[in-house]
C-alpha cells in the first residue's frame, strides 16, 4: 500500500498516563496543578489536544477521582490558553488474576473493575470535547494484569459518551480492536467523523513495524480520522511515520520519558520536537479551533 502523507496535522500531547513512570522522571506531572501547567506548556508549544489522566498527589499512582479531574481542568480553563481537552475513560477496567494456579478470586492489588456509568463519571461532570474509549481487551506487562473491555461494556460506554455529546477517541491496540470499532460504528454509536488512535508497539498488542501500521491504516474506513504513536525510543520517529501514513501525531510523557539519550523530556519539549519534525516534512500544524472544525467539536470553555 502506498504511503499517503498528511499535509495538515494536529498534535495530541498525552501528559502523564497511568503507568509507573512518576518515580522514573521528575518531569512527569502528578498533582492537578502540575498536570494543568504541563498542559499549558504543551499547548503553547503547539499541541492542539491534551490527553489527561490524573494521579494521586500523595503517591503518584493513577487515580480516577472526579475532583482531581475537575481541579486540573478548572486550572487549564482559567489560564485562558486554548486547547482541546481529551480525558481518559480507560480507568476502571483493570483485572489482575490471583495467580497462574489460582486465578480466582482476582488479586486485590491491581484490580479495579467498575461499571460503565462510574467509568464515565468525570466525563459526565466535565463534558470535555473528547474522551478515550479503549476498544478491546488485552494483556499488559508480564504478570497477570488484563485490560478488560468487553463488547457489552464498550456498547454501554459508547452509548453514554454519545448521550453526553462528547467525541470518543477510539484506542486501537491490536487488529481485532479495529474490527470491534467498526462493529460499534455499525450500531450507530460512533458519530462522524470517527476518530481513532492507533497505539503501536505496546506489549502484547500490535507491533510498531511499518507493515503492521499500514495494515491497520489500510483497513480504516476512508472517512475515519486517525493519529498514531509508538512508545519509548520509537515515539519521536513515529511522528514522521504517522504523517507519512496519512495521520496525525501523538507525543507526551505517558508514552516516553526521553527527549534524547540521557536527556529527560518534558511535555513541552516533546511537543516542540514533534512540531519541528512535522514542519520540516512540509506539514501545517493545526491549532485547537481548526481541530474543532475538523472533528465537528463544540468548544467547551
Amino acid at each position: 500500500m502506498a504511503l499517503k502523507a498528511s499535509r495538515d496535522v494536529f498534535i495530541t500531547c498525552a501528559l502523564t498516563g497511568a503507568g509507573d513512570t512518576a518515580g522514573r522522571s521528575d518531569k512527569v506531572p502528578v498533582t492537578p496543578r502540575q498536570i494543568a501547567d504541563s498542559a499549558i506548556e504543551a499547548a503553547e508549544a503547539g499541541a492542539a489536544v491534551v490527553h489527561i489522566h490524573v494521579r494521586d498527589p500523595a503517591t503518584g499512582k493513577p487515580a480516577r477521582d472526579v475532583a482531581l479531574y475537575e481541579e486540573a481542568v478548572s486550572l487549564i480553563r482559567r489560564s485562558g490558553v486554548d486547547m482541546v481537552l481529551n480525558l481518559t475513560a480507560g480507568m476502571g477496567g483493570d483485572l489482575t488474576l490471583g495467580s497462574v494456579e489460582a486465578p480466582l478470586p482476582p488479586a486485590r492489588e491491581g484490580t479495579d473493575m467498575i461499571g460503565a456509568e462510574e467509568r464515565l463519571a468525570h466525563v459526565a461532570a466535565i463534558r470535555p470535547e473528547i474522551c478515550t474509549l479503549d476498544c478491546g481487551t488485552m494483556n499488559f506487562g508480564e504478570g497477570d494484569y488484563i485490560m478488560a473491555n468487553t463488547p457489552a461494556m464498550l456498547q454501554a460506554m459508547a452509548g453514554r459518551i454519545r448521550e453526553l455529546g462528547v467525541k470518543p477517541e477510539i484506542e486501537i491496540f491490536d487488529t481485532g480492536h479495529l474490527v470491534l470499532a467498526k462493529w460499534l460504528a455499525s450500531q450507530g454509536l460512533l458519530d462522524d467523523p470517527v476518530l481513532v488512535q492507533l497505539c503501536m508497539g505496546i506489549p502484547w498488542g500490535a507491533p510498531d513495524d511499518i507493515g503492521t501500521l499500514m495494515a491497520l491504516v489500510g483497513n480504516l474506513p476512508e472517512d475515519w480520522l486517525f493519529s498514531a504513536f509508538s512508545i519509548g525510543r520509537n515515539q519521536l520517529p513515529y511522528v514522521a511515520m504517522a504523517v507519512l501514513a496519512g495521520g496525525n501525531i501523538r507525543v507526551g510523557l505517558e508514552d516516553n520519558l526521553w527527549l534524547s539519550k540521557g536527556v529527560l523530556a518534558t511535555n513541552g519539549a516533546l511537543t516542540e520536537r514533534a512540531v519541528a519534525i512535522a514542519e520540516n516534512m512540509g506539514c501545517r500544524v493545526l491549532g485547537p479551533d481548526a481541530v474543532r472544525e475538523k472533528l465537528k467539536l463544540e468548544k467547551r470553555w
